[in-house]
């Protein structure tokens, strides 16, 4: 299927789907003076929220058939037909190895996660610690026992390190699919496909687990008007013409979920950029509705901490993109291309 294939390996890294190098030494003595002369306001100057999520909500399925609660960066509850999926949940307060330094997030989770319902399914796109969070995942496998958990290969060993069981666990290969089942016979198939980006908790283990994107469709997707949704989860990746690919294979999408933070031109290759995520968004179809992720929470790059979502909204304007912008902690349900903009962030 052209592009898109089973991932290839080189010893025991796995390789990106087009070639790509990830900076090391070199891009290091790039980036530095840039930090070191940087003026941007990369934190909010003044606290954000708190939001705050009514658990209450879940307790009544969506009119719709589809609910987004975007917790922040990459991480939401996701109700598909019938089948609650977390998508790389995390609720640490730093993105990072250690809990004294990195990242710190920006708000605090709009929701504990013991108030979270029953969720049938947890996904993690890649190892990464903005995407897959130590502590949020050891609490989970405790509040959540009976939940799947999915992952690119190689992942699961970290998730059992964690506590998660084994047999909760399926690692999937690029084009490899599993079917998730909900409530009352709920069903939603899980496809990972190709992301070019790449993997590794530490400086020397870099390529050794996969990465990737996930496409969710729920039971009845494509069967006309009555057909189950379909959502894209873009994770983390740099452009490459396989997003045209994914589109016609697996679209048309409800929401096309691509990341626009943590993005500058010396790492291009690896992260979209709001201009990178409307190039995939219009490669992909340009159909239903583009949901940005990946900013708002965490600083990941040298950007201002408002510039991703600013640049988006130019875009949108120019490009008349439809955007889907939730308030972090608001369970939103998507009505099939009807725009949502909300300016929380301001």
């Amino acid at each position: 299927m052209g592009m898109l294939q089973r991932a290839r390996k080189a010893g025991r890294r796995f390789l990106n789907p087009v070639p790509t190098v990830v900076g090391g030494l070199a891009m290091a003595f790039k980036v530095l003076p840039q930090y070191l002369f940087n003026h941007e306001e990369r934190v909010p100057a003044q606290a954000l929220g708190p939001f705050h999520t009514d658990a209450a909500t879940y307790a009544k399925e969506p009119a719709s058939g589809l609910r987004i609660t975007w917790i922040g960066h990459s991480s939401m509850l996701l109700e598909i037909d019938g089948v609650r999926v977390l998508l790389d949940p995390v609720w640490d307060e730093r993105a990072s190895p250690v809990m004294w330094a990195g990242p710190k997030r920006f708000f605090a989770a709009p929701l504990r996660l013991d108030e979270l319902p029953r969720i049938d399914a947890v996904l993690i796109s890649h190892d990464h610690y903005d995407h897959l969070g130590a502590g949020t995942v050891r609490r989970l496998a405790e509040l959540q026992p009976e939940a799947r958990w999915v992952t690119p290969l190689g992942v699961g060993a970290i998730l059992r390190r964690f506590g998660v069981h084994a047999e909760r666990i399926a690692e999937l290969d690029w084009t490899e699919a599993v079917t998730m089942q909900g409530s009352a016979g709920a069903q939603c198939e899980i496809t990972l496909l190709p992301s070019r980006h790449f993997s590794g908790r530490g400086a020397f283990n870099r390529f050794e687990t996969l990465w990737g994107a996930f496409v969710l469709r729920g039971a009845g997707a494509g069967v006309g008007e009555t057909r189950g949704h379909a959502v894209y989860f873009g994770a983390d990746s740099g452009w490459w013409e396989g997003f045209a690919e994914i589109g016609a294979a697996y679209g048309p999408f409800d929401v096309t979920m691509l990341e626009i933070g943590a993005s500058n031109e010396l790492w291009q290759s690896i992260h979209l950029g709001p201009d990178g995520a409307a190039q995939a968004f219009r490669a992909m179809g340009g159909a239903g509705l583009l949901m940005p992720i990946h900013w708002g929470l965490f600083d990941l790059a040298l950007h201002a901490w408002r510039q991703p979502i600013e640049r988006m909204l130019e875009l949108a304007e120019t490009e008349r993109l439809k955007l889907w912008m939730p308030e972090p902690g608001q369970p939103t349900e998507v009505v099939r291309g009807v725009e949502l903009r909300s300016d929380w962030w301001r």
